[in-house]
Parts: structure tokens; C-alpha cells; sequence
């Protein structure tokens, strides 16, 4: 397969590997759909929100609240992902994995609530076994529902203040990385502020035996978001979907569904370096190359967004570009 997909791409009407990570994208696609005329279909993004424990020790620049204001704002169309999506054509989903807060029912919002946030990790785990499986489950429900509605290809975001310290130690205990390179500013941290959040979360794994799994991690570390994230990939995977890899935060979620499922790799596409300092390390770990580099730190699944008309480009090329003996262009001799 990947000698005639290579020969599709090679006799267009372009200079040998002139169109460079395109051609890249392009070929993962075919492989994955095997196929030499890829698509994507209802192109669909999922922003999993909830709370944290640990945001009330003073790890984020602003307070626990803001989730659930955010996650209305979604609602609302306000937010940077709303405007993204609509300009690219991409169906926007919010999921309520464990808000502090009571939402009134709305079309764009989905209800898999395990509890009103996490508890902090500095005097337990975040979650327990049970409420864990339920993570899995109900995402694994919702990937379900939009494979089969049509889509092919599914990107993931998260909103949940106090998320990236979860993201930093699922990091620190899956790479053996020490904490210190993996924590940054997340929501704007002064020096001072990330020096507490550093001292914090070394407080934190001193009182946690080293997990043994991805899954004993997420107990103890993860987000009700970061969870149900990890098992929208492995759900997604298992139907053969396109994975767009968003910043930091589903970058730690798909680490852990990485290291539960390695084949996943095949199906993903990061979509973006993040400014967060952790992210370079973390795909550098993964051996995995972003498609873009816009020094963002929003999440939301911006980067999947902006990147989505990238990996269009990349199918548009192989199914419409014209190759030299279609087009009467004299090859490179």
C-alpha cells in the first residue's frame, strides 16, 4: 500500500517531496483508510470540561468559577473554538464531565457529569476506580453516537481550570520527567505563582505511590475532562477515526491512551506545539511532529481547529491534483 500511495503523490505535478509535511498528513491518511482517494467526512470537535480539587491550593491564575462560566460561553458561541470551528465547518460539541455547576439543558451540550469536579490529589486520589469507568464509558457512548453520524475524523479540547497541573504530573510520572520540566504558566502565572504550583505538585507525587499504568495515573492525577479525552481516543481508534491532537492538556490525555493502546499513533495527527513548556518534551517523547506552531495556550481545541484545513489540504492534493501524464507535463528527467 505505501509503495502505490507513494507513487500517486510522486507523479503529481510537483517537484519529488516539494509539498513536504502535506505529503506526510496525506500518506497517514491513506494508510489509515486504506485507500488512495481519502476523505474526510463531518469533520466534529469535543470540548470535555470540568473541575479540579487542586484548584483551590492556588495552581491557576484564576479561580475554580471560571470553568463553568466558560463552558456557557461555549454554550453561547462566544469563546475562541466557536468562532474556529464555524469558520472551517466543524460541528462543535461541550461535554459536562464534571463541572461545578449545574447546567440548564442545551443541543450543544452533553451530560457525562461524574461529580461536581475532582477531588485534590494532595490528600487523595482525584478519582476513584468506579468513577474512572465511568469516564471511559460514557465517552466511549459518545464516540459511538458521532462515528455513527457520519464522522471520520474527531478533535479533542478541554476546559477545566486547574487542568494543567494534572497534565504536568500524568507527564512527569508516564515519561519519568522530572516535575519541574514539565510544569508551566498555564492560565498566565507570575514567577512567584509557578514556583508555588512547582512546590505543590512535588507535594503532591511525595504523597502518591508511582502508578503503575496509564489508569492508576488517571486516578490519581487526572481530570474527569483528561479521562473521558483518553477514552474518546481509544474509542475513536478502535472505529478507525482520524485523532486530532490538540495543546497540552489532550496531548497528556492522549499519552495516556498511548500508553494504554500504542497503535493509536497511527490515527493521530497533532495539530500544535504549545507554548506550554511541558509540550515540546511531551511530543518529543512521543516522537510526534506538529502541524503547526503558533505559541498558543488556550486549549479549547484550537489547534485542532486551525489545523483542520491543513489536514483538508493534504486529501484535497492526492484526490484533485493532476499528475504529469494526466496533465501533458513533461516529468524531471
Amino acid at each position: 500500500m505505501i509503495d502505490s500511495i507513494a507513487h500517486k503523490i510522486n507523479s503529481k505535478t510537483k517537484p519529488l517531496g516539494s509539498l513536504g509535511r502535506l505529503e506526510e498528513v496525506g500518506t497517514q491518511i491513506c494508510l489509515l483508510q486504506k485507500t488512495l482517494t481519502p476523505q474526510l467526512s463531518q469533520p466534529h470537535i469535543i470540548v470535555f470540561a470540568a473541575d479540579h480539587g487542586i484548584a483551590q491550593s492556588g495552581v491557576s491564575a484564576y479561580p475554580g468559577e471560571v470553568t463553568a462560566q466558560m463552558v456557557l460561553n461555549f454554550l453561547n458561541g462566544g469563546a475562541a473554538i466557536n468562532v474556529f470551528c464555524r469558520q472551517h465547518g466543524i460541528a462543535l460539541t461541550v461535554v459536562d464531565a464534571g463541572v461545578n455547576h449545574d447546567f440548564e439543558a442545551h443541543s450543544s451540550l452533553i451530560d457525562a457529569k461524574i461529580a461536581r469536579g475532582t477531588q485534590s490529589y494532595l490528600e487523595q486520589p482525584a478519582m476513584t476506580a468506579s468513577q474512572l469507568a465511568a469516564c471511559f464509558e460514557k465517552a466511549e457512548h459518545l464516540i459511538e453516537t458521532i462515528h455513527q453520524q457520519g464522522s471520520n475524523i474527531v478533535g479533542f479540547g478541554e476546559m477545566g481550570i486547574g487542568n494543567t497541573s494534572s497534565a504536568s504530573l500524568l507527564m512527569s510520572v508516564l515519561c519519568s520527567i522530572p516535575i519541574e520540566q514539565c510544569v508551566g504558566r498555564g492560565t498566565g502565572l507570575t514567577d512567584q505563582q509557578l514556583a508555588h504550583k512547582v512546590t505543590v505538585l512535588k507535594k503532591a507525587l511525595a504523597n502518591h505511590p508511582k502508578p503503575a499504568n496509564a489508569q492508576q495515573a488517571l486516578a490519581a492525577f487526572g481530570g474527569f475532562e483528561i479521562a473521558q479525552i483518553c477514552a474518546a481516543m481509544l474509542a475513536a481508534c478502535k472505529k478507525q477515526m482520524l485523532i486530532m491532537v490538540d495543546g497540552f492538556i489532550a496531548t497528556a490525555a492522549y499519552l495516556c491512551a498511548y500508553t494504554i493502546n500504542p497503535a493509536i499513533k497511527s490515527n493521530a495527527l497533532f495539530c500544535h506545539q504549545s507554548n506550554e513548556q511541558g509540550h515540546k518534551l511531551m511530543l518529543d517523547y512521543l516522537k510526534a511532529v506538529p502541524i503547526l506552531g503558533l505559541d498558543m495556550r488556550l486549549g479549547e481545541g484550537t489547534g485542532c481547529a486551525l489545523a483542520f484545513p491543513i489536514i483538508e489540504s493534504a486529501v484535497k492534493f492526492i484526490n484533485e491534483m493532476a499528475s504529469f501524464e494526466g496533465a501533458g507535463v513533461t516529468q524531471k528527467t
